[in-house]
């Protein structure tokens, strides 16, 4: 078996890492690395913390698993740093090796990826793209769970992917459809009219896929409460209502918060420049979903521990 050495500076910004954790009563330190190392130094260094690997190379990971120390495997090269500490992070706290809300310490190579250089202090007190079934379960609606799980996980695709390298914002109002649909008028063709309602459902795949083509049309979404999608490329045509709104939202944003307070349904707003997810209900944004260049990461409900537009 070959033999690696330790690089003296990845066992000085561990015993910084562990200062700083203990300054700051964290008790994890998570290593972004790209290269392989000795691990029995390192964790000797780590003086009781708990040593967290994430990186894409599998040499990495084959040793830093047979040294028992937890390894999240990085899914792209080609991602920000801030990207690749987000996707540690999340497969980190769903393993339940991280607690939500706690802090961690990162260690990685900020500039050159041969050397560890940089050394972050991240709190958890941010969605980081993590959304739990009982986030939705707390929404006061007659639309099922299993619904609107198919409608926010299609919208953060969405946000996240855009369509052919171009973002892409829309909206999907679900349940209270007729009233709906009262409440808003053609915009254009309506790609779902004629179709039986089997071949309606957001439960299928080739469905979702087809909605992100459509996506890219002016419009919104109109989606009963048993995820069959009533109609697209829909305007809101509802009656003014008075609305307490985050400064930077744009039309869209309003449309969906004053339907939401016209109707019983819940709209859901995905944000053309920067993608995030914003669901509204009775007029007031009750979730907001940050985009990542991952999929969306459900828990289940029981093991729960400038300007948009």
């Amino acid at each position: 078996m070959p033999q690696f050495s330790t690089k003296h500076e990845l066992l000085a910004f561990i015993d910084s890492a562990v200062n700083l954790a203990e300054s700051m009563t964290s008790g994890h330190v998570l290593l972004l690395l790209e290269y392989d190392t000795d691990w029995g130094p390192v964790l000797d260094h780590a003086s009781g913390k708990q040593i967290l690997v994430a990186t894409h190379l599998k040499t990495v990971i084959a040793r830093a698993t047979a040294s028992n120390i937890p390894v999240i495997e990085l899914e792209r090269t080609d991602t920000t740093i801030h990207d690749q500490l987000t996707q540690a992070i999340l497969e980190a706290v769903a393993n339940e090796w991280i607690e939500p809300g706690a802090r961690v310490v990162a260690v990685y190579s900020g500039f050159d990826e041969e050397t560890v250089d940089s050394i972050s202090l991240i709190e958890l007190n941010e969605r980081l793209g993590k959304l739990t079934a009982r986030d939705l379960k707390k929404l006061d609606t007659t639309v099922p769970l299993e619904t609107l799980k198919l409608v926010v996980d299609l919208a953060v695709e969405i946000g996240r992917e855009g369509r052919e390298g171009k973002p892409v914002g829309t909206m999907f109002v679900v349940g209270d459809h007729r009233k709906v649909l009262e409440e808003s008028q053609p915009a254009g063709f309506d790609f779902v009219k004629g179709y039986p309602r089997r071949e309606r459902s957001l439960a299928d795949p080739r469905v979702r896929e087809n909605i992100k083509e459509i996506a890219q049309l002016d419009g919104m979404f109109v989606v009963a409460s048993d995820g069959t999608v009533e109609a697209t490329c829909r305007i809101i045509d509802t009656n003014p209502v008075e609305l307490t709104m985050t400064t930077g939202l744009g039309s869209r944003h309003y449309a969906g918060a004053a339907i939401s307070k016209n109707t019983k349904a819940i709209a859901v707003v995905v944000s053309t420049s920067s993608g995030t997810v914003r669901l509204f209900q009775n007029g007031e944004t009750v979730l907001r979903i940050e985009p990542l260049r991952r999929a969306m990461i459900w828990r289940n409900f029981g093991s729960d521990s400038g300007g948009e537009s």
